[in-house]
């Protein structure tokens, strides 16, 4: 195996792995927001440490990024130094919590897309992109699991739980598309042996959350409208207000440190 930057132009890599790691990042956060607020006491913990698993993948995505830049920003410059329009997270992810079902199905779609994009990832021309996808794809896989099983519980459930999960699968369902749409710097990586195009996940993902929906009892929606913009820097008005809370204290204190 050899290098990334022996085989593409590092802006686009970097490019890339802001994608992996914003998105992680962001989606971390949304989850923790969770804590002391979930349903029950099991999931409170439980969401806690799917937050952590997160914010840890996105520490050696946002890591490797900052190496990549080559400009001394690390991984908590990246996370707490950007504005908005920096960063490069899908739209899905920073899609508030809602209630539990909402969060539960917003997890579930980028999870079915996450687990065979870490799988692909695997087998990546560069070492350090794979040893990071085998890492998390362990905890992706367990992610999976867990919102699936949520999702066909509360889908299937009473007439309350039912109606609450096919809401959260109508209102983030436009918000799916975007995990598909390629550009060049997926084309690039891709052509460099580096990762997967995202349209070639879709197979995957379709079947898996055709196969949960069925069994949840929910109607997939019929519409293939996509929201895009966040791989690129335009984001919906929920990143910035999530941002000013994740960003606060380094903000107020510029260089605090523990």
């Amino acid at each position: 195996m050899t290098e990334a930057s022996d085989l593409i132009a590092n802006d686009i890599l970097f490019d890339w792995l802001l994608r992996r790691g914003d998105t992680a990042l962001v989606l971390g956060h949304r989850v923790s927001e969770w804590c002391g607020h979930a349903p029950a006491l099991e999931e409170d913990i439980a969401l806690a440490n799917v937050a952590l698993d997160l914010i840890g993948q996105a520490r050696l995505w946002l890591s490797y990024a900052g190496e990549v830049e080559g400009k001394g920003r690390g991984e908590n410059e990246l996370a707490f130094l950007r504005d908005a329009w920096d960063f490069r997270n899908l739209l899905l992810a920073e899609q508030p919590n809602g209630d539990f079902g909402q969060t539960l199905m917003r997890q579930f779609l980028i999870e079915a897309y996450d687990l065979p994009l870490l799988r692909a990832l695997e087998r990546s021309a560069d070492e350090r992109i794979a040893a990071i996808a085998a890492k998390a794809g362990k905890e992706t896989a367990y992610h999976l699991d867990r919102s699936s099983d949520l999702v066909i519980r509360l889908g299937d459930g009473t007439s309350e739980s039912h109606a609450r999960m096919q809401s959260a699968l109508d209102t983030l369902w436009p918000f799916s598309g975007e995990m598909f749409c390629g550009d060049g710097v997926d084309d690039a990586m891709s052509d460099a042996g580096l990762a997967p195009k995202p349209e070639s996940l879709k197979p995957a993902w379709t079947e898996t959350v055709e196969a949960v929906l069925a069994e949840a009892t929910l109607t997939r929606p019929q519409s293939d409208f996509a929201h895009s913009g966040g791989l690129s820097g335009r984001h919906t008005e929920h990143l910035g207000h999530l941002l000013a809370q994740m960003q606060f204290l380094q903000r107020a204190y510029p260089g605090a440190t523990w």
